[in-house]
């Protein structure tokens, strides 16, 4: 076990700890904030991991790169605006294979073919339904309102076990090929039963930040640090944290803005998750190129 997952593993139960004295309330707060701090920080310097990736055309002018970027999110708004279901459906499968992709980053570059990329998506698909069969109320109210039909028909339990026997399969495949996947699935069903704890006993918002941060997004900051500047250090980080300043106090002042004004807090919970997977799709596919960049 490395040490970040070392962390992660006893800042898990630490969260679980305090989360006896928090109210369910307090509980959403705290979430809130740590996704704020960390999880939306964890995607501002795109653009600077686009222009160290994309070496060739460094030419290109910052402001066409930003431009895109933009582009690619409005893009990602509309369609949540006017087909929320597919929207929804495509924001998923890109945050499952994104999640299960930092988390088997390890894995060779060799080794990223068709097996890798479809064990990604469906470990990914697997955590989250994971989270959704423990709040299957909250969570099919919050995307009844994203989608704007009811949902309340469809088992989250059902399609959590079928996913669960889909990523054995596709683990037991992909075991044939990478010695180095052989060797990491018995800590990592050790993972899984850290994160059915986590889901289960903390409330939706509460359960969903610490595995979006420390799960997710500060073994991807971590990682981008490496990438960016060769070596994670306090240093390195404050130059990260600089870098990514502007972006990351932008989309807090955007999510502020979002909260005045829709106050109703299940409204917001959509409106917040829609945010999310508006800035999701361009991040996950900068994160895509600078796995295969590596």
């Amino acid at each position: 076990m490395s040490k970040l997952y070392k962390f992660a593993v006893l800042f898990s139960f630490f969260a679980l700890w305090i989360n006896v004295y928090f109210s369910r309330m307090s509980q959403q707060i705290a979430g809130f904030v740590v996704i704020f701090l960390f999880g939306i920080l964890h995607g501002a310097n795109d653009l600077a991991l686009y222009k160290k990736i994309d070496i060739q055309n460094s030419n290109q002018s910052f402001k066409k790169i930003l431009i895109y970027y933009i582009l690619i999110i409005i893009f990602g708004v509309l369609l949540f605006y006017n087909i929320p279901t597919l929207a929804l459906l495509v924001f998923i499968v890109f945050s499952s294979y994104h999640f299960g992709e930092q988390h088997w980053s390890y894995l060779k570059v060799e080794e990223k073919k068709i097996s890798s990329t479809i064990f990604q998506t469906l470990y990914g698909l697997f955590i989250f339904s994971l989270l959704f069969s423990f709040h299957d109320i909250e969570v099919k109210l919050i995307v009844s309102q994203i989608v704007k039909h009811s949902i309340s028909q469809l088992n989250f339990v059902s399609t959590t076990f079928f996913l669960g026997i889909a990523t054995i399969l596709s683990a037991i495949n992909l075991s044939r090929i990478s010695l180095i996947f052989k060797s990491q699935i018995l800590i990592n069903i050790f993972y899984l039963l850290v994160f059915a704890i986590i889901f289960k006993t903390a409330d939706l918002i509460w359960a969903f930040a610490i595995y979006f941060v420390v799960w997710h997004s500060i073994p991807s900051i971590k990682e981008q640090i490496n990438y960016l500047y060769g070596d994670f250090t306090i240093t390195n980080f404050i130059i990260y944290f600089k870098s990514a300043f502007i972006y990351w106090i932008s989309s807090l002042f955007g999510i502020l803005i979002l909260y005045f004004i829709f106050r109703d807090k299940e409204l917001f919970n959509a409106l917040f998750f829609s945010f999310l997977a508006a800035i999701t799709f361009p991040h996950t596919l900068i994160i895509i190129k600078m796995q295969n960049n590596k």
